[in-house]
């Protein structure tokens, strides 16, 4: 089955759809969404990708991420994918959204108006093996150590991500 994204505009505003890696390959901007589940030890959960997937395969991500079908809202991608890929369903809060363009290798290129949800789950996690390769739960001081010290074990959009969740949530409560 053929997996189609909502090409958008910098406003939001639909253009059209396209299939997902036609749209990667050329690059054009369209709706994602990217979720940070935490547990209550304020430890987040961490997905590294199934060895089979076609990009990016066995690097480290965050909970999980993809793209709103059409008619879908973002939130409800949000927690279809979150079952779909990790087995479980929680809370989620919309946080912020940004426009990011990275290039994943030779002709693949990740143009997203990405809306970020965090939530909250203590529970058992069944993962889709077909997405996800294993889990883990990690401080968000080594998670930062480590893209740190080892980029090269994490997605490019995770690192982008991570980066806009640390200045723009974590960072904005020290100014208070």
């Amino acid at each position: 089955m053929n997996e189609f994204v909502v090409l958008v505009d910098e406003k939001d505003q639909q253009l059209g759809l396209m299939e997902k890696q036609q749209a990667h390959v050329a690059g054009l901007l369209h709706r994602a969404f990217s979720v940070f589940v935490f547990n209550s030890n304020g430890e987040l959960l961490l997905q590294q990708r199934a060895a089979d997937k076609y990009h990016s395969p066995l690097l480290w991500t965050n909970t999980c991420c993809s793209h709103p079908r059409k008619n879908e809202t973002y939130l409800e991608a949000a927690h279809r994918r979150l079952q779909e890929e990790m087995g479980f369903d929680c809370e989620l809060e919309e946080k912020f959204h940004f426009i990011y363009k990275a290039q994943l290798g030779e002709r693949l290129f990740e143009h997203e108006l990405d809306h970020v949800f965090v939530g909250q789950y203590d529970g058992a996690i069944s993962i889709n093996p077909e997405e996800v390769e294993e889990t883990k739960w990690v401080s968000m001081e080594e998670l930062e150590l480590d893209m740190k010290n080892n980029p090269e074990n994490y997605t490019i959009w995770f690192r982008i991500i991570f980066d806009e969740y640390l200045a723009k949530l974590q960072y904005a409560s020290n100014d208070k």
